[in-house]
């Protein structure tokens, strides 16, 4: 098993705000994933629940809206995992643009 990835993004735009930019870009979310694709997603309150699937592997993912952050989890299944400092270092660098 695998440490998940988990980041958190700042935002200055409320929850309602984050979460509509957020709900707008949700197709954007999988590009954080080599080759992913958003196969499902659903909201439970103010924490988005996804699944990305890339090169034949299932990522299951949140993202929970808090009033002036987004925090992100991205569980990466073993062969994934190998790219894990990658999808981080992607995530830090593009995730704010979702948000913007």
């Amino acid at each position: 098993m695998t440490q998940p990835i988990e980041i958190d993004l700042p935002h200055k735009l409320g929850r309602s705000g984050a979460r509509a930019r957020i709900e707008a870009g949700t197709s954007k979310l999988a590009s954080y994933i080599p080759g992913g694709t958003v196969s499902e997603h659903r909201w439970d309150g103010d924490t988005l629940s996804f699944t990305v699937e890339a090169m034949g592997q299932r990522v299951a993912s949140r993202l929970t809206v808090l009033d002036d952050k987004v925090h992100c989890l991205f569980d990466l299944p073993p062969f994934l995992a190998l790219f894990a400092d990658k999808i981080r270092a992607k995530l830090q660098k593009d995730g704010p643009k979702l948000l913007e």
